[in-house]
């Protein structure tokens, strides 16, 4: 079921409020800041009128936020992905499939995969971007992962992190592993 995307005045009317209550400041003095007449705030804020992007751009700026954030939709809350959706990437050198569960943003740089892992080959993963950081944490049976010559073995449960700018491997070691991998870049 997907909802209905929100309408831009119900969008604006949502952000002002929300970033003014953030600020802590009334709806007069809002207005003075921005130089905006009170009652064509309090219009915008009840989700009538027509704003131009002067007008918006003059509240963000009061309120110390991008413009982006008075116009955009929020995202939702809460997103899930169901066991089997999602991308799924096979590796071409090992039993291995990772889907990616979540992706970073331009200032949230990390990305999420849930990896299915079976013995009998090893995936090795090249140097990724300098300063870039694996997370890794075994859901189900046994992997040996990390940097080449600094490997650990994991179990369920069992969380790890190095460094993914060098050359590392993640190698099953019981059927049916599987471990949730975030990938943070600079």
């Amino acid at each position: 079921m997907s909802a209905e995307p929100t309408p831009p005045l119900a969008t604006i009317a949502v952000a002002l409020r929300r970033e003014r209550d953030r600020v802590g400041i009334s709806l007069t003095e809002l207005a003075r800041r921005a130089g905006i007449a009170k009652s064509t705030l309090s219009q915008l804020e009840s989700g009538v009128g027509n704003p131009s992007v002067e007008t918006l751009w003059a509240l963000g700026v009061a309120l110390g936020v991008p413009f982006s954030r008075l116009v955009e939709p929020p995202a939702a809350a809460v997103r899930v992905v169901r066991a089997g959706d999602g991308p799924r990437i096979r590796s071409e050198h090992a039993d291995l499939t990772a889907t990616l569960l979540a992706a970073g943003t331009a200032h949230i740089r990390r990305d999420v995969y849930l990896l299915e892992l079976e013995p009998g080959t090893v995936r090795t993963a090249e140097s990724h971007t300098p300063r870039s950081v694996e997370h890794i944490v075994v859901g189900a049976g046994r992997l040996r992962v990390g940097p080449e010559g600094d490997l650990v073995e994991l179990g369920p449960g069992d969380y790890a992190t190095f460094p993914g700018d060098v050359p590392h491997r993640y190698e099953a070691l019981a059927p049916g592993t599987f471990a949730v991998l975030v990938m943070e870049h600079p």
